[in-house]
């Protein structure tokens, strides 16, 4: 069974972690405080933001496809409404591998549980938010 993805809502959904990320990582919002927390410069951040941004939008691309099939294969097992399956699948998925695989990483590399927290919840609202995005826009076009 090949799930049905609307590419349009991937798109989309691409578009709108680049949108959450820019937002939750402005410098009024935690940007200031992510600077410090992972020891990133000024400097740093002006190093090559473009190869940064494009390995985000590819990297995104990949996680709002995978996002929508996965949401796909669950609304036709479940059944129900799609966009709460489309949520609730996200959640799962955040939670079984981004926060569980970025907590690994980071209490490994002693990262203040501060910036994990910060991290984790911004991959949780990223995803939600790619999710209500697969939703709206419903399984193909």
């Amino acid at each position: 069974m090949v799930p049905e993805i609307n590419w349009w809502a991937v798109l989309v959904a691409t578009a709108s972690s680049m949108i959450v990320g820019s937002i939750w990582y402005a410098k009024a919002v935690f940007g200031t405080r992510w600077m410090k927390l992972a020891h990133v410069s000024d400097e740093i951040m002006s190093k090559n933001p473009g190869v940064a941004i494009g390995v985000t939008i590819v990297v995104s691309f990949v996680t709002a496809a995978v996002l929508a099939g996965s949401a796909a294969i669950a609304h036709s097992f479940y059944g129900g409404n799609f966009v709460v399956n489309a949520i609730v699948t996200s959640i799962f998925l955040w939670g079984g591998f981004t926060a569980a695989r970025l907590i690994t990483h980071d209490a490994f590399e002693r990262r203040p549980l501060a910036l994990t927290v910060m991290n984790v919840v911004h991959e949780l609202v990223t995803v939600v938010v790619m999710a209500l995005v697969i939703g709206l826009f419903g399984i193909s076009v």
